[in-house]
C-alpha cells in the first residue's frame, strides 16, 4: 500500500551529514555517483543531475561541490555564476526549474563553461532538477538547443536495499539498535525517498527517548500513524494480540 506523508513539523537536518562518508551507494545510485566522482573527466563540461525530491540529489551534488570546490549559486543569480565560470571555477546550480532563471543568462553561462573548459580543465557546470532540462519549457530557441545537448544522469527513487541501508546508517548514527523485523516493517511502509527515511528516524528517536523505550515495531507504528494520513489498520491489526500489543 502506498501512503502519503503529512506535512510534519520536523526538522530535516541529516543525522550524519552531506559528506561522502555519509552517502550510501547501491545499484540504485551507483551510476550517478561514479559519474560525479569522475570529474573533471566528464563527457561534457555541463551535466544535469535529475531525480525526484528525496532521491539524494542534494547530498550527491554536495559531495561533488566539496571535491571540486564548486561555487553554488541560486538559479536567479546567474550573472554571478557567469563571472565565476569565466574564471574557470566549477559552478553548481540547485533545484533548477522552469521560470526560475533568466534564459539568456543561462544560455551565456552554458557557453562560458564550454569555452572555459578549453583553458581551465576543471571548469564545469552541474545543475540539479526534478525534471530533465529538455522539459524546462524554455522559450529561447538557442537555449533549448543547448539544453537538449546536456548529458543527464538520473537518480531513481531509492530501492528497498538502499532504503534499508540508509535506515540502518541513520539509526546507527543515533546509536539506536533496531531488530531486522523492524527494518522490514519500516521499509515496507515509508515513502520511497531518503527524506522519508530521515523523518522516520528522527521521529522514532524522539519517541523512544520520551517513552524511555527501545525501538520496537509498535513504536515505529505509532510514529507512522502520525507521519502518514492513511494507515493500513488491517495490516496493523494482523500483528496484534487480543490485548492490542504487537507480536514479535
Amino acid at each position: 500500500m502506498r501512503i502519503t506523508p503529512r506535512q510534519l513539523p520536523l526538522a530535516l537536518e541529516p543525522a550524519g551529514g552531506f559528506s561522502i562518508d555519509d552517502f550510501v551507494v547501491t545499484a540504485a545510485n551507483r551510476a550517478p555517483f561514479e559519474l560525479l566522482e569522475a570529474w573533471p573527466q566528464w563527457p561534457s563540461p555541463v551535466v544535469a543531475l535529475v531525480g525526484a525530491k528525496g532521491s539524494g540529489k542534494s547530498h550527491l551534488a554536495a559531495i561533488w561541490a566539496a571535491q571540486s570546490f564548486a561555487r553554488q549559486f541560486e538559479p536567479g543569480r546567474l550573472g554571478a555564476a557567469i563571472e565565476a565560470a569565466a574564471q574557470g571555477k566549477p559552478v553548481f546550480l540547485e533545484d533548477m526549474a522552469a521560470g526560475m532563471f533568466d534564459e539568456t543568462e543561462l544560455f551565456h553561462l552554458i557557453n562560458t563553461v564550454r569555452q572555459g573548459k578549453v583553458e581551465f580543465p576543471s571548469c564545469a557546470l552541474l545543475m540539479t532538477s526534478q525534471r530533465r532540462p529538455v522539459d524546462w519549457d524554455v522559450a529561447l530557441p538557442d537555449l533549448a538547443s543547448r539544453l537538449k545537448a546536456v548529458p543527464v544522469v538520473e537518480l531513481a527513487p531509492p530501492d528497498e536495499i538502499l532504503l534499508r541501508m540508509v535506515l540502518a546508517k541513520l539509526f546507527a548514527d543515533r546509536q539506536l539498535y533496531v531488530e531486522p523485523q523492524v527494518f522490514d516493517y519500516s521499509v515496507n511502509r515509508i515513502d520511497r525517498s531518503l527524506e522519508a527515511a530521515v523523518q522516520l528516524v528522527q521521529a522514532v528517536d524522539r519517541l523512544a527517548l520520551e517513552k524511555k523505550s527501545r525501538v520496537t515495531r509498535q513504536l515505529v507504528a505509532d510514529v507512522l500513524s502520525k507521519m502518514y494520513q492513511d494507515v493500513d489498520d488491517k495490516d496493523c491489526s494482523a500483528h496484534m494480540d487480543t490485548q492490542g500489543a504487537f507480536l514479535f
